[in-house]
Protein backbone atom coordinates (compact mmCIF):
# COMPACT_ATOMS: atom_id res chain seq x y z
CA UNK A 1 0.00 0.00 0.00
CA UNK A 2 2.80 2.38 0.96
CA UNK A 3 4.59 1.55 -2.30
CA UNK A 4 1.51 2.45 -4.36
CA UNK A 5 1.14 5.76 -2.52
CA UNK A 6 4.83 6.50 -3.13
CA UNK A 7 4.48 5.73 -6.85
CA UNK A 8 1.39 7.93 -7.15
CA UNK A 9 3.20 10.76 -5.37
CA UNK A 10 6.17 10.35 -7.74
CA UNK A 11 3.90 10.41 -10.80
CA UNK A 12 2.14 13.49 -9.47
CA UNK A 13 5.41 15.32 -8.87
CA UNK A 14 6.67 14.32 -12.32
CA UNK A 15 3.45 15.55 -13.95
CA UNK A 16 3.76 18.89 -12.14
CA UNK A 17 7.41 19.20 -13.22
CA UNK A 18 6.58 18.43 -16.86
CA UNK A 19 3.68 20.91 -16.81
CA UNK A 20 5.94 23.65 -15.45
CA UNK A 21 8.55 22.94 -18.13
CA UNK A 22 5.94 23.01 -20.91
CA UNK A 23 4.50 26.30 -19.64
CA UNK A 24 8.01 27.75 -19.37
CA UNK A 25 8.86 26.77 -22.95
CA UNK A 26 5.55 28.18 -24.21
CA UNK A 27 6.18 31.47 -22.40
CA UNK A 28 9.77 31.72 -23.72
CA UNK A 29 8.59 30.92 -27.25
CA UNK A 30 5.98 33.69 -27.11
CA UNK A 31 8.54 36.18 -25.77
CA UNK A 32 11.02 35.16 -28.50
CA UNK A 33 8.40 35.71 -31.20
CA UNK A 34 7.56 39.15 -29.78
CA UNK A 35 11.24 40.10 -29.73
CA UNK A 36 11.94 38.92 -33.27
CA UNK A 37 8.89 40.57 -34.92
CA UNK A 38 10.49 44.07 -35.11
CA UNK A 39 13.59 42.70 -36.85
CA UNK A 40 11.50 40.67 -39.32
CA UNK A 41 9.48 43.80 -40.02
CA UNK A 42 12.63 45.89 -40.64
CA UNK A 43 14.06 43.18 -42.90
CA UNK A 44 10.88 42.83 -44.96
CA UNK A 45 10.40 46.61 -45.27
CA UNK A 46 13.97 47.02 -46.50
CA UNK A 47 12.99 45.09 -49.65
CA UNK A 48 9.77 47.02 -50.34
CA UNK A 49 9.76 49.84 -52.86
CA UNK A 50 8.47 53.02 -51.23
CA UNK A 51 6.68 53.88 -54.47
CA UNK A 52 5.19 50.39 -54.56
CA UNK A 53 3.61 50.50 -51.12
CA UNK A 54 -0.16 50.37 -51.16
CA UNK A 55 -1.67 53.85 -51.20
CA UNK A 56 -2.92 55.19 -47.89
CA UNK A 57 -0.77 52.91 -45.71
CA UNK A 58 1.05 54.66 -42.89
CA UNK A 59 4.80 53.92 -43.36
CA UNK A 60 5.10 53.20 -39.64
CA UNK A 61 2.21 50.72 -39.53
CA UNK A 62 2.13 46.95 -40.12
CA UNK A 63 -0.39 47.44 -42.93
CA UNK A 64 1.97 45.94 -45.49
CA UNK A 65 4.23 43.58 -43.61
CA UNK A 66 5.87 41.61 -46.45
CA UNK A 67 6.89 42.61 -49.99
CA UNK A 68 4.94 41.27 -52.95
CA UNK A 69 6.54 39.53 -55.92
CA UNK A 70 5.75 39.26 -59.60
CA UNK A 71 5.42 41.77 -62.45
CA UNK A 72 3.28 44.08 -60.32
CA UNK A 73 5.08 43.37 -57.04
CA UNK A 74 7.01 45.87 -54.94
CA UNK A 75 10.05 43.74 -54.05
CA UNK A 76 13.28 45.64 -54.73
CA UNK A 77 16.94 46.04 -53.77
CA UNK A 78 16.88 49.76 -54.55
CA UNK A 79 16.66 50.72 -50.87
CA UNK A 80 20.16 49.36 -50.29
CA UNK A 81 21.41 51.07 -53.45
CA UNK A 82 19.93 54.39 -52.28
CA UNK A 83 21.38 53.88 -48.81
CA UNK A 84 24.95 53.87 -50.13
CA UNK A 85 24.58 56.38 -52.97
CA UNK A 86 22.31 59.20 -51.79
CA UNK A 87 24.48 62.34 -51.38
CA UNK A 88 21.92 63.92 -49.04
CA UNK A 89 22.50 61.18 -46.46
CA UNK A 90 26.17 59.99 -46.46
CA UNK A 91 25.58 56.63 -44.81
CA UNK A 92 29.14 55.42 -45.52
CA UNK A 93 30.57 58.37 -43.57
CA UNK A 94 28.24 57.64 -40.66
CA UNK A 95 29.13 53.96 -40.70
CA UNK A 96 32.88 54.62 -40.79
CA UNK A 97 32.53 57.14 -37.93
CA UNK A 98 30.65 54.58 -35.88
CA UNK A 99 33.15 51.83 -36.63
CA UNK A 100 36.13 54.00 -35.62
CA UNK A 101 34.42 55.16 -32.44
CA UNK A 102 33.29 51.64 -31.47
CA UNK A 103 36.63 49.92 -32.14
CA UNK A 104 38.85 52.52 -30.45
CA UNK A 105 36.44 52.86 -27.51
CA UNK A 106 36.11 49.10 -27.02
CA UNK A 107 39.91 48.59 -26.98
CA UNK A 108 40.59 51.41 -24.53
CA UNK A 109 37.55 50.64 -22.37
CA UNK A 110 38.50 46.97 -22.15
CA UNK A 111 42.06 47.77 -21.04
CA UNK A 112 40.95 50.32 -18.44
CA UNK A 113 38.11 48.15 -17.13
CA UNK A 114 40.29 45.05 -16.75
CA UNK A 115 43.10 47.00 -15.06
CA UNK A 116 40.63 48.56 -12.62
CA UNK A 117 38.97 45.21 -11.94
CA UNK A 118 42.32 43.51 -11.31
CA UNK A 119 43.41 46.28 -8.94
CA UNK A 120 40.23 46.14 -6.88
CA UNK A 121 40.13 42.35 -6.91
CA UNK A 122 43.73 41.33 -6.16
CA UNK A 123 45.37 44.28 -4.41
CA UNK A 124 44.67 45.53 -0.91
CA UNK A 125 45.29 49.19 -0.16
CA UNK A 126 43.91 51.96 2.01
CA UNK A 127 40.69 53.46 0.63
CA UNK A 128 39.83 50.43 -1.56
CA UNK A 129 36.39 49.90 -0.04
CA UNK A 130 35.68 53.64 -0.14
CA UNK A 131 36.53 53.80 -3.85
CA UNK A 132 34.21 50.87 -4.65
CA UNK A 133 31.37 52.44 -2.66
CA UNK A 134 31.92 55.81 -4.35
CA UNK A 135 31.82 54.22 -7.82
CA UNK A 136 28.66 52.34 -6.84
CA UNK A 137 26.94 55.57 -5.76
CA UNK A 138 28.08 57.51 -8.84
CA UNK A 139 26.84 54.70 -11.09
CA UNK A 140 23.29 55.24 -9.80
CA UNK A 141 23.10 58.62 -11.56
CA UNK A 142 22.10 58.56 -15.25
CA UNK A 143 24.88 59.55 -17.62
CA UNK A 144 22.82 62.22 -19.39
CA UNK A 145 22.87 64.37 -16.22
CA UNK A 146 26.41 65.38 -17.14
CA UNK A 147 25.77 66.03 -20.83
CA UNK A 148 25.81 69.83 -20.61
CA UNK A 149 28.94 70.15 -18.48
CA UNK A 150 30.69 67.49 -20.59
CA UNK A 151 29.93 69.49 -23.72
CA UNK A 152 31.31 72.72 -22.24
CA UNK A 153 34.48 70.98 -21.05
CA UNK A 154 35.02 69.51 -24.52
CA UNK A 155 34.30 72.91 -26.04
CA UNK A 156 36.99 74.50 -23.84
CA UNK A 157 39.40 71.83 -25.07
CA UNK A 158 38.40 72.45 -28.69
CA UNK A 159 37.20 68.87 -29.23
CA UNK A 160 33.51 69.35 -30.03
CA UNK A 161 34.10 69.23 -33.79
CA UNK A 162 35.79 65.82 -33.73
CA UNK A 163 34.44 62.27 -33.35
CA UNK A 164 37.25 61.69 -30.86
CA UNK A 165 35.24 63.73 -28.36
CA UNK A 166 32.81 60.81 -28.24
CA UNK A 167 35.67 58.35 -27.75
CA UNK A 168 36.96 60.46 -24.84
CA UNK A 169 33.52 60.49 -23.22
CA UNK A 170 33.00 56.74 -23.64
CA UNK A 171 36.34 55.76 -22.12
CA UNK A 172 36.29 58.33 -19.31
CA UNK A 173 33.70 56.39 -17.32
CA UNK A 174 34.71 52.89 -18.35
CA UNK A 175 36.36 52.12 -14.99
CA UNK A 176 32.94 52.30 -13.34
CA UNK A 177 31.95 49.08 -15.14
CA UNK A 178 34.39 46.92 -13.21
CA UNK A 179 31.82 44.82 -11.29
CA UNK A 180 31.50 41.80 -13.60
CA UNK A 181 35.21 41.63 -14.37
CA UNK A 182 36.12 41.92 -10.69
CA UNK A 183 33.72 39.10 -9.86
CA UNK A 184 35.42 36.92 -12.47
CA UNK A 185 38.92 37.73 -11.16
CA UNK A 186 37.76 36.90 -7.63
CA UNK A 187 37.14 33.31 -8.75
CA UNK A 188 40.80 32.82 -9.80
CA UNK A 189 42.90 31.40 -6.98
CA UNK A 190 45.19 33.95 -5.35
CA UNK A 191 47.77 31.19 -4.79
CA UNK A 192 48.82 31.75 -8.43
CA UNK A 193 49.65 35.37 -7.63
CA UNK A 194 51.61 34.36 -4.55
CA UNK A 195 53.63 31.78 -6.51
CA UNK A 196 54.62 34.36 -9.13
CA UNK A 197 55.54 36.98 -6.52
CA UNK A 198 57.64 34.45 -4.58
CA UNK A 199 59.54 33.62 -7.80
CA UNK A 200 60.42 37.29 -8.22
CA UNK A 201 57.57 38.38 -10.49
CA UNK A 202 55.62 41.63 -10.20
CA UNK A 203 51.95 42.51 -10.28
CA UNK A 204 52.40 43.32 -13.98
CA UNK A 205 53.66 39.79 -14.52
CA UNK A 206 50.69 38.37 -12.64
CA UNK A 207 48.22 40.42 -14.65
CA UNK A 208 49.63 39.89 -18.16
CA UNK A 209 51.12 36.38 -17.83
CA UNK A 210 48.72 34.68 -15.40
CA UNK A 211 45.37 36.45 -15.12
CA UNK A 212 44.85 37.43 -18.76
CA UNK A 213 45.41 33.97 -20.28
CA UNK A 214 42.85 32.57 -17.79
CA UNK A 215 40.31 35.32 -18.45
CA UNK A 216 39.33 34.89 -22.10
CA UNK A 217 35.56 34.78 -21.35
CA UNK A 218 35.54 38.03 -19.38
CA UNK A 219 37.81 39.73 -21.93
CA UNK A 220 35.40 38.83 -24.74
CA UNK A 221 32.42 39.92 -22.61
CA UNK A 222 34.04 43.29 -21.87
CA UNK A 223 34.95 43.85 -25.53
CA UNK A 224 31.39 43.10 -26.65
CA UNK A 225 29.80 45.38 -24.08
CA UNK A 226 32.30 48.15 -24.85
CA UNK A 227 31.67 47.79 -28.58
CA UNK A 228 27.86 47.64 -28.58
CA UNK A 229 27.46 50.73 -26.39
CA UNK A 230 29.11 53.24 -28.77
CA UNK A 231 27.77 51.36 -31.81
CA UNK A 232 24.15 52.06 -30.91
CA UNK A 233 24.45 55.27 -28.89
CA UNK A 234 22.15 58.10 -29.93
CA UNK A 235 21.70 60.62 -27.11
CA UNK A 236 25.29 61.73 -26.51
CA UNK A 237 26.25 61.43 -30.18
CA UNK A 238 23.32 63.60 -31.29
CA UNK A 239 24.06 66.20 -28.62
CA UNK A 240 27.72 66.59 -29.57
CA UNK A 241 27.10 66.52 -33.34
CA UNK A 242 24.72 69.53 -33.26
CA UNK A 243 23.57 68.86 -36.83
CA UNK A 244 27.08 68.39 -38.25
CA UNK A 245 26.72 65.39 -40.60
CA UNK A 246 30.47 64.76 -40.56
CA UNK A 247 30.16 63.81 -36.88
CA UNK A 248 27.02 61.67 -37.16
CA UNK A 249 27.15 58.03 -36.19
CA UNK A 250 24.66 55.61 -37.76
CA UNK A 251 22.07 56.04 -35.01
CA UNK A 252 21.95 59.83 -35.40
CA UNK A 253 22.17 59.70 -39.19
CA UNK A 254 19.34 57.21 -39.59
CA UNK A 255 17.18 59.18 -37.18
CA UNK A 256 17.74 62.31 -39.25
CA UNK A 257 16.89 60.38 -42.40
CA UNK A 258 13.64 59.16 -40.85
CA UNK A 259 12.71 62.55 -39.39
CA UNK A 260 13.31 64.61 -42.53
CA UNK A 261 12.10 62.15 -45.13
CA UNK A 262 9.68 59.66 -43.54
CA UNK A 263 7.45 59.70 -46.58
CA UNK A 264 10.23 58.81 -49.01
CA UNK A 265 13.05 57.33 -46.93
CA UNK A 266 11.28 54.96 -44.54
CA UNK A 267 12.21 51.78 -46.41
CA UNK A 268 15.76 53.09 -46.93
CA UNK A 269 15.91 53.69 -43.17
CA UNK A 270 14.87 50.05 -42.65
CA UNK A 271 17.67 48.94 -45.00
CA UNK A 272 20.15 50.97 -42.95
CA UNK A 273 18.86 49.49 -39.69
CA UNK A 274 19.30 45.96 -41.07
CA UNK A 275 22.82 46.70 -42.31
CA UNK A 276 23.84 48.22 -38.97
CA UNK A 277 22.55 45.22 -36.99
CA UNK A 278 24.50 42.63 -39.01
CA UNK A 279 27.99 43.21 -37.45
CA UNK A 280 26.57 42.99 -33.92
CA UNK A 281 24.69 39.78 -34.75
CA UNK A 282 27.80 38.20 -36.26
CA UNK A 283 29.89 39.12 -33.22
CA UNK A 284 27.35 37.66 -30.79
CA UNK A 285 26.91 34.45 -32.77
CA UNK A 286 30.67 33.88 -32.96
CA UNK A 287 31.47 34.87 -29.36
CA UNK A 288 28.26 33.78 -27.64
CA UNK A 289 29.91 30.99 -25.65
CA UNK A 290 32.53 33.29 -24.16
CA UNK A 291 29.90 35.98 -23.51
CA UNK A 292 27.78 33.59 -21.41
CA UNK A 293 30.85 32.24 -19.59
CA UNK A 294 31.95 35.78 -18.78
CA UNK A 295 28.58 36.71 -17.28
CA UNK A 296 28.34 33.43 -15.34
CA UNK A 297 31.89 33.70 -14.02
CA UNK A 298 31.54 37.34 -13.03
CA UNK A 299 28.26 36.72 -11.22
CA UNK A 300 29.75 34.21 -8.77
CA UNK A 301 30.99 36.83 -6.35
CA UNK A 302 32.11 40.44 -6.45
Amino acid sequence: MAKMVSQQKYRSQKAVKITKQVLTYIFLTIISIIWIIPFIYLLSQSFISMEGRAAGIDPYSFGQFFPTFGPTGNFTFNNYVTLFNDPAYPFITWWVNTLIIAIVSSILQTILTLLTSYTLSRLRFKGRQGIMKLILVLGMFPGFLGMIINYYILDLLGLTSSIFSLILLYISGSMMNYYISKGFFDTISKSLDEAVLIDGGTNNTVFWRIIMPLSKPIIVYTILISFTGPWGDYMMAAYLAHGNQEMFNVAVGLQQMLEKGAGTYFTTFCAGAVFVSIPIMILFFILQRYYVEGIAGGAVKG
